[in-house]
Order: structure tokens, then sequence, then C-alpha cells
């Protein structure tokens, strides 16, 4: 079962206070310890309080005395180094409030220009109605999906066309073309094989848009490979000289 959350603040009632302060002090101490047997660290404490006349030292007064000593010793700037009070610590509170606000407010923003871009690309938001600061941010985020589209297209020409995996056409065609089964990592390999052959024939024409390879034969020759634009030749047959 969870612990009640407690209210951090004065406890009104005498008896309830004392009662927090004695276990609350014998807790702290605890932890003191733990942190210096386990991380190996110098560390004292010392507790002040209106209940007893004398203060509450750990580990023994000559001991925190020395880690006093020790941090008395060290230069100014050190010794205030990561020092923090009251103040200095809300303010840091403060600060990383204002920053994780800030970004939920750039995120919430984002969320409701891509709903608008959404809602205009489908018809069901007409822009005349939208002020000139959503038409603003709508204009930069659409500018940035054109950024990443071009520069997702450009990564791809640059990419080389996958491996063609043979596949054995007439296998294929008794199992597949006649519609026969065939095991389930089988019609995974013909899917893979197909879809890479596809891919590879987009890539070619997407390499070469304007140039398509004819090729023929007359006779005992057979005709050059032409572009469109340039006149066909022809070399002898080697095969029928």
């Amino acid at each position: 079962m969870a612990r009640k959350k407690v209210k951090l603040a004065l406890i009104a009632n005498e008896t309830a206070r004392k009662a927090t302060f004695k276990k609350r002090k014998k807790g702290l101490m605890k932890k003191v310890s733990e942190l210096s047997t386990l991380c190996g660290v110098s560390a004292c404490a010392i507790i002040y309080s209106p209940y007893d006349s004398q203060p509450d030292v750990w580990p023994s007064p000559p001991e925190a005395q020395r880690v006093i000593a020790r941090f008395k010793s060290l230069p100014e700037m050190e010794q205030s180094k990561k020092m923090m009070n009251q103040e200095a610590f809300l303010r840091q509170r403060i600060s990383k409030v204002k920053e994780q606000l800030k970004r939920q407010e750039k995120e919430n923003r984002d969320l409701e220009i891509t709903q608008l871009m959404n809602q205009a690309l489908t018809g069901n938001k007409s822009l005349h109605d939208v002020g000139v600061e959503d038409l603003g941010d709508l204009a930069w985020m659409v500018e940035e999906k054109m950024k990443a589209i071009q520069e997702r297209i450009e990564l791809l020409t640059r990419t080389p066309p996958p491996p063609f995996l043979p596949v054995d056409e007439k296998r294929m065609m008794m199992r597949y073309g006649n519609g026969e089964g065939g095991s389930e990592a089988e019609r995974t390999t013909l899917e893979v094989a197909m879809e890479a052959l596809q891919r590879q024939s987009w890539f070619m024409d997407v390499m070469n848009p304007h140039e398509h390879v004819h090729v023929g034969c007359a006779g005992d020759d057979m005709v050059m490979p032409a572009t469109y634009g340039e006149p066909a030749s022809s070399w002898s047959n080697p095969f029928f000289p």
C-alpha cells in the first residue's frame, strides 16, 4: 500500500511535531551513515533543536570537527560551488519548470498545426477562416515536411538497388500460378523476391527516367541498343556469323 503524501508545512500540534522530529531525526542520521558507508565519502550531521540542550552530532563531535575543518580549508569558490540555500533551490526549480512548460507548449503547438494541415488536406477545413499566425506556422511546417521528403528522395537515389533474389520461375508457376499452396516459408521467399524485383525496376526508372532501351533482331544481325533520339546500329551475331 502506498504511503500517504505528507504536506510539507509546519505541524501545528506541539506533541505531533515533537514526535515527528524524533522520528525524522533518526531517519536522517541513518541516511547520512548509509551515504558515508556505501559511497566512501566524509560526512557529518549536526542538528540543533528546541527539545535538547545539546546538538545531535553524527558520527561524533571530533569527526564532525575534522570534516568541517577540511571543508573550511578549501578555497572560497570551491566551498560555494555547489552550495544552495532555499532561495537558490526554488529559483532552480522554477527555471526547470519553465523549461518544461516551454517544451510542452511547443509540442502542443506542433500537434495543433499538424491537425490543421491534415484537415486542410482532407478538405475538412477551409484556410479562409484561419488566422495569420496559424497560416505562418502552417507554411513553416509544410516547408519542413517538403525538406524532409526531398532529403528522403535524395537518400533513396544514392542508395544502391537491393540485390535480386533468384527464383525458379517454372517452380513458381507450377506451385503458385495454378493456385496451389506451398509452405509459408516458400510464400515468404517468393514475396520477398517479387518485391525486390519491383523495387529494382522502380529504382532503375528513377535513375534513368529518359532512357528507354530497345533491342531487336533483323535477320542474322542483332540491333544495337538505342535510346530515343539516337539511330540504332547493328553488329554481326557472334553465334551466327
